[in-house]
């Protein structure tokens, strides 16, 4: 079950990380027009519902695999 904290750190997490990528990219593909806040806040609308469902889904895989590669790093220094 996801609980509070996680629902809350993957909308935050969501906002910022759909608002900044789809940002540069329409800029990147469209440099700024006159209409480039609407352009661009069309596909942050949908981009920022697919974070949000990625960061719940992704967020305790990414957890398992840094825990991994930690471990695996404190080997290294050794």
């Amino acid at each position: 079950m996801i609980n509070l904290p996680n629902l809350v750190f993957a909308l935050v997490m969501g906002f910022l990380m759909s608002a900044t990528i789809t940002f540069a990219t329409t800029y990147a593909r469209i440099s700024i027009v006159e209409n480039f806040f609407w352009i661009w806040l069309e596909v942050w609308l949908v981009a920022y519902p697919v974070a949000i469902v990625g960061i719940l889904i992704y967020k305790p895989l990414s957890s398992k695999i840094t825990v991994k590669l930690m471990k695996k790093l404190k080997l290294n220094e050794s």
